[in-house]
């Protein structure tokens, strides 16, 4: 070591020279890029904000906002990357549509190929991203959403039951909602994607991993033994290997002619449909590269779920007037005492719990930042260039309240057939997406929702416990309530629905 040191000591004066060049180097990139975005004009070499980002999201997001507030869009630095927050619901459209061929690619995450690895839905531009979408378009038919609304009403009504029971366990004490619904809704998204495919031993195994992943997403992207990347990297590539195992068995029981019973079925039914009419599996449909994107809409379905539920809960709670509406209604469509799952008809009947579902949706949208990587060198205003290899983040949230009327209110009735402004306001309702990448299971995702709302307003009485900062966002990573929804519970019903599917 004395040898080394030695040998090295002359060097030392040229090493901190490289070293401090490097880093004014850096300096200068980010201001070059930056030119006249608002933003910070110095930034900590190499990690930037990250820390940030990682310690306080939600200031950190807030503050890009308000630096955004008059050109529409913000300027920041994040491990050696150069972002842009977009603020302005017409710039967002504009990284949305792709204002030019193949000139942004959507990430879902700042270092999300890594993390999700190749085959990813997320990642497919052109042509073959048309072809996937067609191959999906069949899982979620009338059909198909019917099937799933039936499975989704026995695990919500099994969930709230234990809510209950553990909320009179715990008296005096209120209990966190947030993981529970967490839990509901992994359930959910294994039976309704997966089914009988998945044994109660791989749903826990799935269950573990999956927390790995999630756990993985809001650290430091660091791919080195014992930190949380790598452990969520690896859960990744153990679910997708799970997954494989569940198309593979999903196709060859299609191929018997058999009923489908979740969406795997209906996916796989149709690929034995056209294989056997082309006599060759079309492009991406390898048992790999199903469960590859299966697991995009287990992503997509679990995390924004939890989300828009723990604010229904926080919604309905703080509007009484709303939530009064909601039981008249569902009271009028549906009853428990009828042991009878709420069928296709009855869940259409329910349009002022739809317009519910779609206020929650609007007023907190789940992924309040959509990124996406500039591939090329892209014009945003007349005075200001996207540089290539900018991660962009258009901000769904504050789209969401930008053109609709009186936007910080909550207020349902904007979505009814009267006031129509979903259609009035369209393009600043985000929180689905849009253009090509628009998500394609948001009718799913809504009559979860709704379903939720229905049954949850109709079995229980609830109290949130309300304390300073309860409600502010906190990022999960998508956005929940701070105190992670605090109840009590209690049954409101005589008695439970003696449901089955059978």
């Amino acid at each position: 070591m004395d040898s080394l040191l030695s040998l090295l000591s002359p060097l030392t004066p040229y090493l901190v020279t490289l070293f401090v060049l490097l880093l004014l180097l850096e300096q200068i990139s980010y201001l070059r890029k930056k030119r006249n975005a608002p933003g910070p004009t110095f930034v900590l070499p190499f990690l930037g904000n990250a820390v940030s980002v990682v310690r306080d999201p939600t200031t950190f997001w807030d503050l890009q906002s308000k630096l955004a507030s008059h050109s529409g869009f913000s300027a920041n630095y994040i491990i050696g990357r150069f972002i842009l927050f977009i603020r302005d619901t017409k710039l967002s459209h504009l990284i949305f549509a792709n204002v030019r061929p193949d000139a942004f690619e959507l990430v879902g995450h700042p270092f999300g190929k890594k993390l999700f690895g190749e085959h990813n839905l997320i990642y497919m531009f052109g042509q073959d991203h048309k072809d996937l979408r067609r191959q999906i378009a069949p899982n979620f038919t009338p059909k198909a959403l019917a099937t799933y609304t039936a499975l989704q009403q026995v695990i919500i009504l099994k969930h709230l039951m234990l809510w209950e029971r553990l909320s009179s366990e715990s008296a005096p004490e209120p209990i966190a909602l947030r993981l529970l619904v967490r839990e509901m809704n992994l359930e959910t998204s294994q039976t309704v994607f997966i089914g009988k495919y998945l044994s109660r031993e791989a749903r826990d195994r799935f269950r573990e991993d999956y927390n790995f992943f999630n756990n993985g997403l809001m650290k430091l992207p660091i791919d080195l033994p014992g930190f949380a990347f790598r452990n969520a990297r690896l859960a990744v590539d153990r679910l997708v290997t799970t997954l494989t195992t569940c198309a593979a068995q999903s196709k060859s029981i299609m191929a018997e002619g058999e009923e489908p019973s979740c969406l795997i079925d209906f996916w796989m039914q149709e690929l034995v449909r056209e294989i056997a009419q082309s006599q060759t599996p079309p492009p991406h449909s390898s048992d790999t590269e199903i469960s590859s994107y299966l697991f995009d809409f287990l992503f997509a379905a679990q995390d924004a779920s939890t989300s828009s539920l723990l604010w229904a809960v926080t919604l309905l709670y703080s509007h009484p007037e709303v939530l009064c509406k909601v039981r008249e209604e569902v009271s009028r469509i549906w009853s428990p005492k009828s042991d009878q799952l709420i069928n296709a008809d009855q869940l259409r009947d329910m349009k002022y719990t739809q317009t519910v579902a779609r206020e929650v949706v609007r007023y907190r949208p789940p992924a309040t930042l959509v990124p996406h990587i500039a591939a090329v060198d892209v014009p945003l205003t007349d005075s200001y260039t996207i540089p290539k290899g900018t991660i962009v983040f258009p901000c769904v949230y504050d789209s969401s309240f930008q053109g609709f009327t009186k936007p910080d209110r909550f207020d349902p009735e904007r979505f009814s057939d009267e006031r129509q402004e979903d259609v009035a306001f369209k393009r600043s309702f985000l929180a689905f997406g849009a253009g090509a990448h628009q998500c394609v299971g948001q009718r799913y995702a809504l009559n979860h929702l709704v379903l939720f709302i229905a049954m949850f307003a109709t079995l229980l009485d609830f109290k949130r416990h309300e304390t300073d900062g309860c409600d502010k966002i906190m990022y999960t990573p998508t956005i929940c309530p701070q105190d992670e929804c605090k109840v009590f519970l209690s049954r409101r019903c005589a008695r439970y629905p003696n449901l089955s599917l059978e």
